[in-house]
């Protein structure tokens, strides 16, 4: 009886002082932190001119952490711009600009190579190339308890991305946006990567034409239904189709 006691004791001891040593010992609102500064990681190595867009966070419930309790997963995105043919290249330089401690690296994948890293406390990164120009880089905690949940920490100041979305919308004939989503991460120096999109309900009928003048007619991406140029420090993405038209416009990490 007594080394029942005693082996009682122990776990107990282990489970409240030893760090976490599986996915399952490390909530949602724990891994949230780190996701948000794997993104940022992602967007300083992409580079200001690579980087397009940041996506939101996506919280799915309802997957399994053990057979007796329920967790969830969070997942958020980064999408980089890549010229056809390039997309190993561009996966290799950003594992190359990535913390040493993730251990990235690039390989073959199904559908072409793919970029897979370690950004600590068992959130996994991996990255693979799409078909429209971009290459779409995925932070991932796996299911886990969910803990008191996730919040993320919003940037706190405006900056010259809602102009550029404003002048994007003027463009096309719409008018601004009241309430636009500003998706953030925070920088590895300081500061904050950000994403601003038009809640609008834009015109599904809209042309990349009306955009032509803003790029200059140089455009970074004209891989139709996607439509992407520089204004500034400001990466501003189109993706016009036949339902409707989603407008975005980033400013990255300084690099």
């Amino acid at each position: 009886m007594a080394w029942v006691l005693l082996l009682a004791g122990l776990t107990w001891m282990s489970v409240r002082d030893d760090p976490p040593t599986v996915r399952e010992q490390r909530s949602l609102d724990q891994a949230g932190p780190v996701v948000d500064r794997a993104v940022g990681e992602l967007a300083l190595a992409a580079g200001a001119a690579g980087l397009l867009e940041l996506g939101p966070a996506r919280v799915a419930s309802g997957c399994r952490v053990t057979p007796f309790d329920d967790g969830a997963r969070l997942r958020r995105e980064v999408g980089v711009l890549v010229a056809t043919g390039d997309e190993r290249a561009v996966l290799a330089g950003i594992a190359e600009r990535l913390p040493a401690s993730w251990r990235a690296g690039v390989g073959p994948g199904v559908d072409g190579p793919e970029l897979r890293a370690d950004a600590g406390e068992f959130v996994a990164v991996e990255g693979r190339p799409t078909a429209d120009g971009r290459v779409r880089l995925i932070v991932d905690t796996g299911c886990r308890p969910v803990g008191t949940g996730y919040r993320s920490t919003p940037a706190t100041t405006v900056g010259p991305e809602a102009e550029a979305l404003s002048a994007a919308l003027r463009a096309l004939d719409r008018p601004a946006d009241a309430a636009p989503e500003l998706v953030t991460a925070p920088c590895p120096g300081g500061g904050f990567a950000r994403t601003t999109r038009s809640a609008n309900g834009l015109d599904p009928g809209a042309s990349t034409a009306a955009l032509a003048p803003l790029a200059g007619n140089a455009p970074l991406l004209d891989q139709p239904p996607v439509y992407a140029y520089r204004t500034g420090a400001v990466t501003v993405l189109a993706e016009i189709g036949p339902d409707a038209t989603r407008l975005a416009a980033t400013v990255g990490c300084p690099d």
